[in-house]
């Protein structure tokens, strides 16, 4: 079951491909019905999922390079079921959001990205996990570079130097798991948690993993490749890169870093609290300033990952605050469907006014009251309003925060004011207000004759269809449904943290 998940979309990348060669109109059909169909699988697997179990469930373990101990390994738990949904459901939405706009191609690419990511999420071994973390980049940078804007090609290549070269240095942590191991080594992520790794050793693969999953993630001063990225990109790759392939980073530091290394995560933390506070408030202050609003929108990313990483590290204190990185779980899954309801709003607002400049745009809300609508909502979510699903995620990080250390708590807080100041000063300075207006050229303007006065007109902006209504519209109903009741998304969260307990009560403080 758990390998049909991962295979079916890449599956679907190569059949969209190869119909459209010869069929372009009809490839976007399959892709998206493919896309479905594994939305179906994903579903089926949360279903049968066991949340009072214990370990791994629906696991597949096939022997693949026996000399390195090397396995086809994948299994679920809480937060790999929470990350395999968020993309199975985002997949098919932004398809549907890109159906005019992208050809068969970019769905094809679109599918194999769904597929590897999928993979990564329910890796059970280090080194598949590895080989598909990689393997990311290769849809990732042809989505970038092939489709989106003016800037789109030195966009991709910084990417794709950036991603490398965190990659590699992951690497080094892979053969230093493989270096540690006596007798027949294994990559196996339940034989790797009884190496018994020296502190040295232990502390030279953590720095290794945290610099490549900070990269991934990103996080401060890993970071400067979100920007131009999601600018150049089109919304709808942008969703994909930071809603789910981000996610990688995140994901690896709870599952790898914690669960594989908490000596060394315990020695990293101040540090990496450190890196998290000025990525929550240098991130802030970075879409403070921005004019592009796709821009804007990737950079609050950096704040919002800040906190993610704090809610994971600050698990590793003392107090060990379950709260903190169960929140951080939770703040994946929801700063993911809150970021895309963002971009894919901001993605409709640029291809009615042509242009993702904020200050070209004014006056939207008078004739898209919709589209101003949902957008508001989607920015009300990602600065924390509470009723909205983020706002749980927030104030479980920031409990952990606290008890990490107050002075902690207090600077992470800020992030939430300063996310209130950018999110709302773009929507007053884009929505609210006269709309944008469009004076007429002079007529009969010659040197002998007199010059008609030309006559100035609001600038009308369609509101959104029926169709982009019902893109958007899961989005925001997740995001309400899971502000009042979130506790079917901590149901499967909080078996995950509490997995990590023994490991790290072990650890000498």
């Amino acid at each position: 079951m758990i390998t049909t998940l991962c295979i079916l979309p890449l599956v679907g990348a190569v059949c969209c491909f190869l119909i459209g060669l010869r069929a372009p109109a009809a490839a976007r059909p399959v892709a998206l019905g493919f896309a479905v169909a594994t939305l179906v699988a994903a579903i089926v697997a949360a279903i049968r999922f066991d949340k009072s179990g214990r370990g791994f469930q629906e696991s597949v373990d096939v022997d693949w390079i026996q000399r390195i101990g090397v396995h086809w390994s994948l299994g679920l738990d809480g937060m790999a079921v929470l990350l395999v949904l968020l993309t199975a459901v985002l997949v098919p939405i932004v398809m549907l959001s890109a159906w005019r706009s992208h050809d068969h191609g970019w769905f094809a690419w679109a599918l194999a990205l769904e597929s590897f990511g999928l993979i990564v999420f329910c890796a059970t071994d280090v080194f598949l996990f590895y080989v598909f973390f990689e393997a990311t980049l290769i849809p990732a940078y042809f989505m970038i570079g092939g489709w989106g804007g003016p800037k789109r090609a030195g966009a991709a290549l910084k990417f794709l130097m950036y991603q490398l070269g965190g990659g590699l240095v992951l690497l080094g942590g892979v053969i230093g798991l493989y270096a540690v191991q006596d007798g027949s080594p294994s990559y196996r992520f339940a034989d790797l948690q009884h190496v018994d790794i020296s502190t040295a050793s232990g502390r030279w693969i953590f720095v290794a993993f945290f610099i490549g999953f900070a990269v991934k993630a990103p996080l401060f001063p890993f970071h400067t490749w979100l920007a131009d990225t999601t600018e150049s990109a089109t919304p709808q790759t942008s969703v994909l890169l930071v809603c789910v392939l981000d996610k990688i980073g995140t994901f690896g530091m709870l599952r790898y870093c914690l669960g594989l290394l908490p000596d060394a995560s315990a020695w990293a933390t101040p540090v990496v609290v450190t890196l998290c506070l000025i990525s929550i408030v240098y991130g802030a202050f970075l879409a403070i300033g921005q004019d592009d609003i796709l821009r804007l929108i990737g950079l609050t990313s950096l704040s919002h990952f800040g906190f993610i990483a704090l809610g994971i590290f600050a698990f590793t204190s003392p107090a060990r605050s379950e709260q903190g990185a169960s929140g951080a779980i939770l703040y994946m899954v929801n700063h993911g469907v809150a970021t895309a309801a963002m971009f894919l709003a901001a993605g409709y607002l640029i291809q009615r006014r042509g242009t993702a400049s904020i200050r070209g745009i004014r006056g939207v809300e008078q004739g898209a009251p919709v589209l101003a609508g949902l957008l508001l909502v989607a920015g009300l979510a990602t600065a924390g309003l509470p009723g909205l699903s983020q706002f749980v995620s927030e104030i479980l990080v920031l409990i952990g925060a606290f008890d990490y250390h107050w002075w902690v708590g207090a600077v992470a807080v800020t992030g939430i004011v300063l996310a209130a100041i950018y999110v709302l000063w773009m929507y007053q300075r884009t929505m609210t207000g006269p709309p944008d207006i469009a004076v007429a050229e002079p007529v009969g303007a010659t040197v002998a004759e007199p010059v008609e006065v030309p006559r100035a007109r609001a600038v009308e902006i369609a509101d959104l269809t029926r169709a982009e209504v019902a893109v958007l519209a899961p989005l925001v109903v997740a995001l309400v449904l899971f502000g009042f009741y979130p506790a079917p998304l901590l149901d499967l969260a909080n078996p995950v943290v509490t997995a990590l307990q023994p490991a790290l009560a072990a650890v000498v403080q």
